[in-house]
């Protein structure tokens, strides 16, 4: 079963996105903020980390940045509704790392498809946590 990392500030949206990953079969942690994100994520080596880009103290492209320095096999998928994020995945382009992303809102089917060919992805780098 694949594990995946949900990261998001406002808690209502990352418990729904968490309920919707389960009842599609796999295995999720919340966070809440970015630091605890990347915490989690040196902890679990997730297949794939889904985080919102706007958040306090950490933004989710730095913990992006931080979790794909420590945790090369991970995915990761970026969410966000804000024009801001624009320059920060640039800005992270830049810098050599080029993360898939998302617009809010996110059809969960659209999300399923995504999460679908990203674990296909780690699974096919051979993954340690994919079967």
């Amino acid at each position: 079963m694949a594990m995946i990392l949900v990261v998001d500030d406002d808690k209502t949206l990352a418990d729904t996105l968490a309920l919707i990953l389960r009842s599609n079969a796999y295995e999720v942690t919340v966070a809440y903020d970015g630091r605890h994100g990347y915490d989690i994520a040196r902890t679990l080596q997730p297949d794939l980390v889904i985080s919102d880009v706007v958040m306090p103290e950490m933004n989710g492209v730095e913990m992006a940045i931080k979790i794909s320095r420590e945790c090369a096999a991970t995915k990761i998928l970026l969410v966000s509704g804000q024009a801001s994020t624009l320059d920060l995945l640039k800005a992270s382009r830049d810098r050599g790392y080029d993360f898939d992303a998302l617009t809010k809102p996110v059809h969960p089917t659209d999300l399923l498809a995504r999460v679908k060919a990203l674990i296909r992805q780690a699974s096919a780098a051979g993954h340690p946590s994919n079967p």
